[in-house]
């Protein structure tokens, strides 16, 4: 009688284990580490403010800006065809854009229409465009900035590391316009540096000038000047 029981005791057990064994395999093992694994850390969101969105404003489209080598003041620079102008008029962001100088001078806004531009400073720009849209917006916050400057310009050519236009945005020497266009090439002949000037040309011998010598060659750039470099 004993030895039936035991029997099926040792039954019991073998069946209890079997089962035991199957069910470890079936259940898959968990990391704790793998939770961290999933865990994504989401960074700041990239999309633009109300005041971003009101505040750019494209250049026109076809038009290549020229970069502005030095920050325009308000108050004295001079507009004049071709510039590119940021309008901005604060909570009014349809009125808000890029607008570029015609030939004849004028520029064209929403609601106000034409306005005669060049020859103005952008402050006084900036009085002309408050006071027309008086009659359309309580107490108009306006600002005009030069975007790009296009009216004032002179060019460099040969033998220099960037040839091209350059804007001509605060009074500019010849031997600051080298300077800017990266410098000498290899074989440019500093010597025989020539500027032309409405029908004139002007000699520049760039080794005497940064030697101290003959300094009256480091005119004043004028707006049209061809700077060549043989």
């Amino acid at each position: 009688m004993c030895e039936v029981r035991n029997r099926a005791w040792r039954a019991t057990f073998l069946m209890l284990f079997c089962m035991g064994v199957v069910y470890a395999q079936a259940v898959p093992r968990t990391n704790p580490n793998d939770k961290k694994d999933e865990k994504q850390e989401l960074g700041p969101a990239t999309g633009k403010t109300k005041e971003e969105t009101e505040n750019s404003a494209k250049t026109p489209t076809g038009i290549q800006p020229m970069p502005t080598a030095a920050p325009v003041d308000p108050r004295t620079y001079v507009i004049g065809p071709e510039d590119i102008l940021v309008v901005r008029v604060w909570r009014e962001p349809e009125l808000s854009n890029a607008v570029q100088v015609r030939p004849d001078g004028k520029i064209t806004l929403q609601l106000v229409g034409e306005l005669e531009a060049a020859g103005q400073t952008p402050e006084g720009l900036q009085k002309k465009i408050v006071d027309a849209l008086q009659e359309f917006i309580v107490k108009p916050d306006v600002t005009v900035s030069i975007q790009s400057v296009q009216s004032r310009k002179y060019f460099i050519t040969g033998e220099v590391g960037r040839a091209g236009t350059f804007p001509l945005v605060v009074p500019t020497r010849i031997l600051e316009a080298l300077t800017n266009a990266g410098g000498f090439r290899e074989f440019a002949n500093t010597k025989k540096i020539t500027i032309l000037r409405s029908g004139k040309i002007l000699k520049f011998n760039w080794n005497e000038v940064v030697k101290g010598k003959k300094m009256e060659q480091n005119v004043f750039i004028e707006n049209g000047d061809y700077i060549v470099v043989p």
